[in-house]
């Protein structure tokens, strides 16, 4: 099966793991799902305990395109035909704004539930997805230095439960610790009949039953007809939901983190981020991803609103690199360094942009290419990490983000 089984000993434990997995997990979810729970003894969240959400957006988001620099005297001339838009960006303050398709995230902007960190990255100055990305999820300095990941390390410390969106346990959730997965599947419902044949099974086998408990505990409504319609284009394409929809894994993400025995941490993806060509295209990628993820994080705030849950909850959004910041030949942009993150949530400190903003001419950026670095990823992850998770701060130092000591977490949550 996949990683959220690590903790079960084999044979026959394991069989019926796996057929609890694949069986009930439709039925305590949805028709078009599945969820795959460790049998390990992972502890219950409290309904009052503080929600954490990691959403990696894979292939390099282009901060300057989501969050334009428009009041640098130098963006216009650096960014070409990227620097108009088909519609007025969204404007933050004298100095920076957020691409049209961002409406959702500019109104939690005004409501003070969003800050944007810009000039944001991480240690890792060159340019390969596959090295950034490993850099990123594993809270290294150097690509494959660490083999587990900064969130896995640090819910042990925080003894919290987790879930990835996901078919498998990505590497930012990695470690000692047990973590459930849903995926969006199309297999069929089991019977009633089945469930209290399992119930029967299960009766004498504390971990399988435990894990059965957990899985008709986390129960969701049947998925509109328009999400499962709905593509990797904002629930315009032609895909399904069982592929990947981000909107769909964020009503869930939400349906899950709401209860009161749910996890306390959630980690979606969203790919289709490496803008070679055609980026200003306003019905382009960039547009629909754009369009896609702020429709998402919205339908996680709307799941989460009932019962006071997202007050308590910190969504982290992060990509491995930004872009250059010249357009290129085929009106799009290359691999870059700094780039932009958004931090958001009803505990999160917001109305606000974070930036020791290091300029766009050609003599101000990094290797004369892209916009510089001035603030460390690892900042943003330490300060909610600290101050929302309370993880203390040597273990930060020393497990969590190795070699970091000198790295000050941002103060980004309310106190």
């Amino acid at each position: 099966m996949n990683n959220a089984f690590t903790r079960t000993p084999p044979g026959r434990r394991r069989f019926l793991g796996a057929t609890l997995a694949t069986a009930v997990g439709a039925s305590a979810a949805a028709p078009f799902a599945t969820l795959c729970l460790a049998a390990g003894n992972a502890p219950a969240s409290s309904g009052t305990a503080q929600r954490f959400v990691f959403v990696l957006l894979r292939g390099g988001l282009d901060g300057l395109s989501a969050v334009p620099a428009v009041g640098d005297p130098a963006f216009a001339a650096a960014r070409g035909a990227l620097a108009q838009f088909a519609t007025p960006a969204l404007v933050l303050d004298n100095t920076f704004a957020l691409h049209p398709q961002l409406a959702q995230l500019h109104a939690m902007y005004g409501r003070g539930e969003l800050a944007v960190v810009h000039a944001v990255g991480l240690p890792y100055r060159e340019r390969s997805h596959f090295d950034a990305q490993q850099v990123l999820e594993s809270g290294g300095v150097h690509p494959f230095e660490l083999s587990t990941g900064w969130l896995g390390r640090a819910l042990v410390r925080s003894n919290g439960k987790s879930l990835a969106l996901n078919t498998t346990v990505p590497l930012v959730l990695r470690g000692p610790g047990v973590v459930d997965t849903w995926s969006p599947s199309a297999l069929p419902d089991p019977t009633a009949d089945l469930v209290a044949r399992l119930e029967r099974l299960y009766a004498a086998d504390k971990e399988l039953a435990t894990a059965l408990d957990r899985a008709k505990a986390l129960r969701f409504a049947t998925p509109m007809a328009a999400d499962l319609a709905g593509g990797m284009n904002g629930g315009q394409g032609n895909g399904s939901a069982r592929y990947g929809n981000f909107i769909v894994l964020a009503q869930r993400a939400a349906e899950f983190l709401v209860q009161p025995n749910g996890p306390q941490v959630a980690v979606l993806e969203l790919g289709g981020w490496d803008t070679h060509a055609n980026q200003g295209n306003p019905n382009g990628p960039l547009a629909n991803n754009l369009r896609q993820l702020d429709t998402g994080l919205a339908a996680l705030r709307e799941g989460l609103l009932p019962g006071g849950t997202w007050g308590r909850t910190v969504v982290v959004v992060a990509t491995e690199f930004g872009r250059e910041v010249a357009v290129n030949g085929t009106l799009g942009t290359d691999h870059g360094t700094g780039g932009a993150a958004f931090v958001l949530g009803g505990a999160v400190r917001g109305g606000r942009v974070i930036a020791d903003w290091p300029g766009l001419a050609r003599s101000q950026r990094f290797e004369g290419r892209d916009l510089r670095t001035t603030t460390d990823l690892r900042a943003v992850l330490k300060g909610v990490l600290s101050d929302h998770l309370q993880v203390a701060s040597r273990t930060l130092d020393a497990e969590v983000f190795p070699g970091s000591e000198g790295v000050r977490g941002l103060a980004l949550v309310k106190g």
